[in-house]
């Protein structure tokens, strides 16, 4: 049975040649075939199953053969009819639905003019693919559920010859017979089986075909495999009903992971309210979506009710496209860039009247202007509160508009939700979700490859060795900052002046020339042997530091971002020309047109800086460059998960990772330099080790960093494991 109730729904078009079925055998199957109807599938049927009740007696004199289930005697409709179960005549409702429809042929023959055909054969296309199947199981619940049955399985998605040669002959075989020019088979008349469907079956919409299967599938009294089964197929019978009615539900047939129904149940359990703390890629915006679904199947009134605060434009716009996914249809979107204060007054003046559903998803940079925020404590009570990249939350500007925020159902979304460097930030974020570490719900980056949510990856870090300009550079800039820290005396003024210091000091590791000749030599090798660049992403430089609670539409295009990205875009180019690379930077009007040409292969490689940073998926990125160089754990975190994302070509990702660090040969422990270069390298290393640790190749990680630690007394592991500490 396994095999029919996983092939029908996938089929598009199934051609059956058998020598007889039985309504109970549908009847077994309602499900699969009520989902194969649901999914646009047409039929044809051969068989010599159907015959008038003066055939009957002489058709089964001549062939011995046993049937559990009842023969249908076409001339005495109404008897037959007085014999049916509900179920008997859900199987007839599904055929007049599909003959009403143009999507169901049956052709009733007889084998050599006077045999009974015994037939057991099948072909099943999902427009793309081909399976046939030969072999001795009948079309009855008992060869289905209860017999020892054997039969043949072609497909032809391998490269096995003999498999779809069997495939071919078995179509034009069924052709022949259907057509009426196989010389074996004689065609018999149909038209009483026609009035058989149009009397016996009830006209039918497919929505109350599917709910008549729900219906049934309760009252299953199968094995536990079967059962199984059947609710997996509930699920998928659930959103079909609702997309077939418009309603909400979830936007993949089988429903939500286990995980994501564990996470609302964590939640729920929270008092609804809490952080997940889910690593990128693994679906935290459906999550949250599924936590506002299952509330919205709560409600009486049939009603949802949320506001989505996220990052940048983008991001906005890809929770959108979730939001609808879902089929919640009322999304007022607020940015610099909508016009929406009109439709949110009015649906929200609605809302106080008569039930009315909505999301309203807008920018961080949205939410603390005056415009926006005097409407939020006009929102219903029990709308839910998501927060995404909710370590956003945790900034002054951000945190001074919530502390009265009257809704208490909030979900907080992050990879990586402490702020680095801002305890007292995490600590307000925190306690605005009322939750803490581990948080509501945890879903590591370890737990989402063992559980091949995300690819595995190989991880190849590459030193680079800062120039002696570089390097002295960095030195001073160093000094400055040792003279400007005084424990318990630093003014506004000298907090502000070590700020704008230590971002110079950042750009000069990011900048590293020595990163882009690196670079080439990463990717001409790969080049030589592979012949392309396919699906690689290179993360540029950059010196431009983002604040999203300022701006919602962060732009990479300064001068100095500019100058650095045309740089590497035009040398990456030079290495052959039919490798063609494209820029993806915020701002760009045509970013969805180039991720389209990336995911087809037309664009080999990628260039861009912050912009892929939050949310942006590019699931068929393989191969990555990190030639960013930053100290920021959620920078890199996050970016490590846009690569891991599954795709269905996709076997597993490479990180290749350049790592700065100074000349070795010109340094030593007694130089003045020697504390500051070890605190430089101590940092790099700490990104290293988030990315060694769950690589499938670590120990070339430890290999090619021995002769540094040796030279700076680090131990790469201690480092590590100080990472790991709360």
């Amino acid at each position: 049975m396994a095999f029919y109730e996983e092939a029908f729904p996938k089929a598009k078009h199934i051609d059956l040649l058998l020598g007889y079925f039985s309504t109970n055998a549908f009847k077994t199957l309602a499900s699969s075939f009520a989902e194969f109807i649901y999914n646009g599938g047409t039929m044809r049927i051969v068989t010599n199953h159907y015959y008038a009740l003066r055939d009957k007696e002489e058709l089964f004199e001549r062939v011995n053969l046993e049937f559990e289930d009842r023969v249908i005697p076409l001339d005495d409709i109404e008897k037959l009819q007085r014999t049916f179960s509900k179920i008997d005549h859900h199987f007839f409702d599904c055929l007049r639905y599909l003959q009403k429809m143009n999507r169901l042929q049956i052709v009733p023959v007889m084998f050599n003019n006077v045999d009974l055909s015994h037939s057991k054969e099948m072909i099943l296309s999902d427009g793309k693919n081909w399976i046939s199947t030969d072999g001795s199981i009948n079309f009855t619940t008992a060869a289905i559920l209860k017999n020892s049955e054997s039969f043949e399985v072609n497909i032809s998605w391998t490269e096995n010859t003999t498999f779809n040669a069997r495939i071919d002959q078995a179509r034009q075989k069924f052709d022949d017979i259907f057509k009426g020019k196989h010389e074996q088979y004689r065609h018999l008349k149909s038209d009483e089986l026609e009035v058989v469907i149009q009397k016996t079956g009830k006209n039918k919409e497919l929505d109350e075909l599917l709910e008549d299967s729900i219906e049934f599938n309760k009252n299953t009294t199968y094995g536990s495999k079967v059962a199984a089964l059947i609710e997996k197929k509930k699920k998928r019978f659930d959103y079909y009903v609702a997309d077939l009615k418009g309603l909400p539900r979830f936007p993949f047939r089988d429903g939500p992971r286990d995980y994501q129904s564990e996470a609302y149940e964590k939640w729920i359990a929270n008092g609804k309210s809490g952080v997940f703390a889910m690593a990128t890629g693994t679906g935290k915006t459906i999550t949250s979506l599924n936590c506002l679904l299952n509330e919205y199947n709560k409600t009486k009134e049939g009603v949802y009710h949320a506001i989505i605060l996220a990052p940048t434009i983008t991001l906005v716009d890809q929770w959108e496209k979730e939001a609808n996914a879902f089929n919640f249809d009322n999304v007022i979107k607020v940015s610099s860039k909508q016009k929406w204060e009109s439709r949110l007054a009015t649906t929200l003046s609605t809302a106080k009247r008569i039930p009315t559903s909505f999301v309203v998803i807008g920018t961080y940079a949205s939410f603390i202007r005056k415009r926006f925020f005097k409407y939020i404590n006009q929102l219903p009570i029990d709308t839910i509160f998501i927060a995404d990249e909710a370590h956003n939350i945790g900034s002054k500007s951000v945190m001074s508009k919530l502390k009265d925020l009257k809704l208490e159902r909030r979900i907080g979304l992050s990879a990586t939700p402490k702020r680095i460097y801002d305890p007292q930030g995490s600590a307000a974020m925190e306690s605005f979700f009322r939750d803490s570490e581990p948080y509501t719900y945890s879903f590591s980056m370890e737990k989402a490859i063992s559980d091949n949510i995300l690819c595995q990856y190989d991880y190849h870090p590459h030193l680079i060795e800062l120039t002696a300009i570089e390097l002295e550079e960095y030195v001073e800039l160093t000094k400055k900052l040792a003279r400007l820290y005084i424990p318990g005396k630093q003014s506004l003024e000298a907090s502000e002046i070590a700020e704008r210091l230590l971002l110079k000091r950042k750009r000069i590791i990011h900048k590293a020339e020595n990163k882009l000749p690196k670079t080439l030599e990463i990717l001409r090798g790969r080049y030589k042997n592979q012949g392309n660049l396919l699906y690689t992403f290179v993360y540029v430089p950059e010196g431009y530091v983002t604040n999203y609670a300022d701006d919602d539409d962060v732009t990479e295009a300064n001068e100095e971002n500019l100058r650095i990205i045309n740089q590497y875009t035009s040398a990456i180019g030079s290495i052959d020309p039919k490798v063609l690379v494209n820029q993806f930077i915020s701002g760009m009007k045509d970013r969805d047109e180039i991720l389209t040409q990336f995911k087809s292969g037309r664009i080999q490689v990628l260039a861009s800086m912050k912009c892929l940073d939050e949310g942006v998926d590019i699931p068929r990125a393989e191969h990555a460059i990190f030639c960013s160089s930053t100290g920021n754990p959620r920078q890199f975190i996050q970016r490590r998960g846009r690569i891991l994302r599954q795709h269905d070509d996709k076997h597993k990702a490479v990180i290749h990772d350049l790592v700065v660090i100074p000349d070795l040969s010109k340094s030593g422990e007694g130089s003045a330099t020697y504390n500051l270069e070890r605190n430089m390298v101590k940092k790099e290393i700490e990104r290293v080790m988030y990315f060694a640790s769950l690589s499938n190749n670590p120990f070339e990680t430890e290999r090619l960093f021995e002769d540094v630690c040796n030279h700076y007394d680090l131990n790469i592991y201690t480092i590590y494991n100080e990472l790991q500490s709360p």
